[in-house]
């Protein structure tokens, strides 16, 4: 196999020309940054949990790009074409990477709350009437979908005529796109609802095939693109983070948040970011495994 690329959380080899190898490291990344700090574990676990739900997709008739899984931490995969140079792109093109991340929003929490208070995002935009102002955890009207770009350095949130320029896409297309998101995710909450979990929002990646049709790639349903949390807590009015929140959640105590995003905003050099003291990364370990088995049903 030829080694083809390093990303945050994987490594890629090419296996053949029509096929791909992931291989799951214990990375762990927040803010586009790779912590300095291993998460044991967390590679299986992210592998084992997006395999169960492929094997859920294809049952289910939605296309998607898994092909087998040779070993625990590994997913063999088609191969599509990484397109950087979007001006070669359009309703022709076949077998390549969507350069968009896809995110679906159920509730509001994270990023999307920060954008609401610095007016960034209206309240009308999320099916809420005018004035109304949005509590953390609130159920949102109807899901939020919106579109960030996949191969820049940092992800930047597009328009939908921004995100369907930039790939290529039709108006047909780009719908085709939401409508499987919402498809999937109707799968993710029936089955993560049996085990007592709600899926509160996620991230998507599609690629086109050979015949220029959509199927969903890279990994999804697991901690690093999808947040969770407890439904018994939830009814009580608690949120209990069951995801990487948790660490997103560390750095923005720790003021490492503010700083790298002040850094941003003003152009400036970003600060490195820390490790996590090793009490963290023991949790967020036993997390990841705790929720592969409470997602998937499967032990460990």
């Amino acid at each position: 196999m030829e080694h083809i690329m390093t990303g945050k959380v994987k490594e890629v080899y090419k296996v053949d020309d029509d096929t791909l190898e992931f291989a799951y490291t214990d990375n762990i990344s927040v803010f586009d940054k790779i912590i300095p700090s291993q998460v044991p574990h967390k590679g299986a676990t992210l592998c084992r949990t997006a395999k169960y739900w492929f094997n859920l997709l294809s049952q289910e008739g939605i296309h998607n790009h898994y092909l087998s899984e040779p070993s625990a931490n590994t997913m063999r995969v088609k191969r599509v074409d990484i397109i950087r140079d979007y001006d070669k792109i359009d309703g022709t093109t076949v077998n390549y990477l969507i350069p968009l991340e896809i995110i679906c929003r159920y509730y509001a929490a994270g990023s999307l709350l920060d954008r609401i208070k610095s007016g960034k995002v209206k309240v009308e935009d999320l099916g809420f009437p005018a004035g109304h102002e949005v509590k953390k955890g609130e159920k949102l009207p109807v899901p939020f979908i919106e579109c960030t770009t996949k191969l820049e350095e940092h992800d930047m949130n597009l328009t939908d005529e921004e995100a369907k320029k930039m790939a290529g896409l039709s108006d047909a297309e780009f719908q085709e796109i939401k409508d499987t998101v919402l498809k999937v995710d109707e799968i993710i909450a029936r089955e993560a609802g049996k085990r007592g979990l709600i899926h509160c929002d996620g991230k998507k990646e599609f690629a086109y095939d050979k015949d220029r049709r959509l199927m969903v790639i890279d990994t999804f349903g697991t901690l690093d693109e999808d947040r969770w949390w407890d439904a018994d807590e939830y009814a009580k009015g608690n949120i209990v983070e069951l995801s990487k929140e948790f660490v997103r959640q560390y750095y923005r105590e720790t003021g490492y948040h503010k700083a790298l995003y002040d850094a941003r905003d003003a152009g400036a050099d970003e600060p490195d970011i820390p490790a996590l003291p090793q009490e963290i990364v023991d949790r967020v370990s036993k997390l990841y495994v705790d929720m592969y088995e409470r997602i998937t049903g499967e032990k460990f």
